[in-house]
């Protein structure tokens, strides 16, 4: 897809294509790493943590309290070596996620949305992938989930642009996800009742491989 004749004027912290999606597969190892030496690493919050399980508050307030939300988000999500990272995973009840996530072609999509929606898909975009899915918030857990392969999301950058992100195979599987534990819910509860209970024995046997914050 081609990026916009530079003597086009755009606002946002990235560059849009002539569909107006942002370009997010650019310089992706400069801004993850600038972020990430930006921030500190969090533990995880886990299914059961109440933070997880209710809509979060809209962003409203785009300033330094935000910047080094996101770049302890990427710093969190480095550390525990996921695609994709939803404030609430770390605590605090606000719609933005953070990605580093391949599609299913190779390609490194790496960004910020606050306020994320998804877009309601015609039929004829919504071919299904069953494959397996996990949560850095049900560690060492893994079902499958049939979901759309391809997704497009409407919402704000960090700083408060309007952005649209698109996203085929694993990387719309992400965008999903992630928009999901904004508004309460997690991956196993789209899942059959023997899914889910098998999805946390898994969880309950193994050994996260981060830091996790343990449910009182």
């Amino acid at each position: 897809m081609a990026q916009q004749d530079t003597d086009q004027q755009h606002t946002g912290v990235l560059p849009v294509d002539d569909e107006g999606f942002v370009i997010d597969t650019e310089d992706c190892e400069e801004r993850e790493t600038a972020w990430r030496e930006r921030g500190t690493s969090r533990p995880i919050t886990v299914v059961g943590n109440p933070v997880l399980h209710k809509e979060c508050r809209d962003v409203t307030d785009f300033g330094d309290d935000l910047q080094q939300l996101v770049a302890d988000m990427f710093a969190s999500q480095r550390t525990a070596e996921g695609v994709g990272l939803a404030a609430n995973q770390i605590g605090v009840d606000l719609k933005v996620f953070v990605y580093d996530c391949q599609d299913d072609e190779g390609r490194r999509h790496v960004g910020v949305v606050c306020n994320p929606r998804l877009v309601d898909l015609p039929a004829d975009k919504r071919r299904l992938d069953d494959n397996n899915e996990g949560c850095l918030s049900v560690p060492t857990a893994y079902a499958p989930l049939a979901r759309p392969d391809y997704a497009e999301v409407t919402g704000q950058d960090e700083k408060g642009n309007a952005i649209k992100v698109r996203g085929t195979g694993y990387f719309a599987r992400c965008l999903q996800h992630e928009t999901d534990h904004l508004y309460g819910y997690l991956y196993i509860d789209r899942l059959s009742k023997r899914e889910r209970k098998d999805a946390l024995r898994q969880m309950a046997e193994n050994e996260p491989r981060y830091p996790v914050v343990a449910n009182d």
